[in-house]
């Protein structure tokens, strides 16, 4: 029996066997490892649960009378801890009452003692051919509900759903495009859902950021370079029908300026050194964190290209704008993060979302992650709770006040206290309520204190 079903030559197929009696065990266990399983071995209930806290099995044999319980009681407790565990269950006696009862309960087959080892290879591979089909139908429905085929923008914000339609407009052309949006907001990201979007998803997506290169470097890699007998072709060249992300475009120098506006308005480009230009097809999609009318204004960006780049102008939105995608965006750096670091991280508590959907968020979706990366490392739990957060993600690291005066320190962390609670409970009501204040103190006091909220 081959059971690697899967395409992916690395993917192993974990089983646990929980099974009391020595024999069976370890036969089971010597017979699937020579078939190509990795197992692991359980003789009770509990040790078959710590088993799975430890690993997430693919598949679960489990006898169905155990010591200290039943594999019944045993699959019900597997599956809260790892849902997609398929379960078998090995039954001495065969009965029709006892098969209902496991298939109720979410067993997937069962085996009857003396296990016949071809009836359970057989097995195995129905589950997996199973779980193989069922993946890939999950992957499909996540795909088809993504509007676009935006699968990497998380959220379903009222302002997501807006950018997502207008994004779908634009991307059915072969426009350029200006993103305009604070830093961290993920313009890249939305640049390529533009570039998966469009006409030309086939062909080539390359990213540059116009402002970590020096400036022959940057030249020699967007339009190319002959130098004797030495030629480098530049990206938009190499991209052909593709596209070309420039980020923080607001950096290129001027000359460069000059250069990019040949190549937008004449579709061709002279590499550095050439003497004969190539021309250009390519889609140029910008971003920048920066005004660039008051740039124009400041005579540090060409208006030619101002005006080339501004017709398609795309604004993301900052995160405090979007605060309802939190928990999503949550969900998924949690898995993210956990897969990445190996541990067992899976969700954070609704405290946790509430604290987190009351921050500032300066840095946007690129600060959320790192908190949420932060967090995955500090949780000793399965889940965050709001002592694994950066400690002055709400304002709680902020430097000691520059006095001695008892008063004023004490004035100053009465206002950074009550502001918390005021982001952590915005119902004025609710707040007054945890800070131990009736409703017209707690007024009194965001008005001597000058908290704005």
């Amino acid at each position: 029996m081959s059971t690697r079903l899967t395409s992916d030559p690395n993917f192993v197929r974990q089983i646990l066997i929980v099974e009391d009696e020595p024999v069976i065990r370890n036969t089971l266990a010597e017979f699937l490892t020579s078939e190509g399983y990795q197992v692991s071995k359980a003789v009770s209930v509990d040790e078959g649960i710590a088993r799975a806290r430890e690993k997430d099995f693919h598949v679960a044999i489990c006898d169905i009378q155990l010591p200290d319980g039943d594999g019944i009681k045993m699959m019900r407790l597997m599956h809260k801890i790892n849902p997609s565990v398929f379960v078998l269950i090995i039954t001495a006696y065969g009965t029709v009452e006892s098969a209902v009862e496991a298939f109720k309960a979410g067993a997937f087959d069962y085996l009857t003692k003396p296990v016949i080892f071809d009836d359970l290879a057989h097995k195995l591979r129905r589950v997996f051919e199973y779980r193989d089909l069922y993946l890939e139908n999950q992957k499909l429905r996540r795909e088809l509900a993504q509007p676009n085929r935006f699968d990497q923008i998380i959220g379903s914000s009222e302002p997501l759903r807006v950018l997502h339609e207008t994004i779908g407009k634009i991307a059915a052309t072969h426009s350029n495009v200006l993103l305009v949006g604070e830093t961290g907001t993920g313009k890249e990201l939305f640049a390529r859902a533009i570039h998966s979007a469009g006409p030309m998803q086939e062909q080539k997506f390359l990213a540059v950021n116009c402002g970590t290169r020096p400036i022959e470097m940057l030249e020699a890699e967007l339009f190319g370079s002959e130098s004797g007998s030495k030629s480098q072709p530049g990206i938009l060249r190499t991209v052909g029908d593709g596209t070309v992300f420039l980020d923080e475009i607001a950096s290129l120098p001027m000359g460069t300026q000059t250069k990019l506006l040949r190549a937008i308005e004449y579709q061709e480009s002279m590499p550095s050194g050439g003497a004969e230009t190539y021309p250009v097809h390519c889609r140029i999609i910008a971003s920048t964190s920066e005004d660039l009318l008051r740039l124009v204004g400041d005579g540090n960006f060409q208006e030619d290209l101002f005006y080339r780049l501004d017709g398609v102008k795309i604004r993301i939105p900052p995160l405090r704008e979007r605060l309802d995608d939190i928990p999503e965006l949550v969900d998924h750096f949690v898995a993210k993060h956990s897969r990445t670091l190996r541990k067992r991280v899976v969700s954070a508590s609704s405290e946790t979302i509430r604290l987190l959907m009351s921050a500032q968020w300066k840095g946007n979706v690129r600060q959320l992650d790192n908190a949420i990366e932060r967090a995955v490392i500090m949780c000793d739990g399965t889940q965050i709770e709001p002592g694994d957060l950066p400690p002055d993600l709400l304002g709680l690291g902020q430097p000691l006040p520059d006095t001695d005066d008892l008063r004023s320190a004490l004035r100053h962390y009465e206002r950074l206290h009550i502001t918390r609670v005021l982001r952590q409970w915005p119902d004025k009501r609710e707040a007054a309520k945890r800070l131990k204040l009736g409703l017209s103190s707690l007024y009194r006091k965001i008005e001597e204190l000058g908290i704005e909220i």
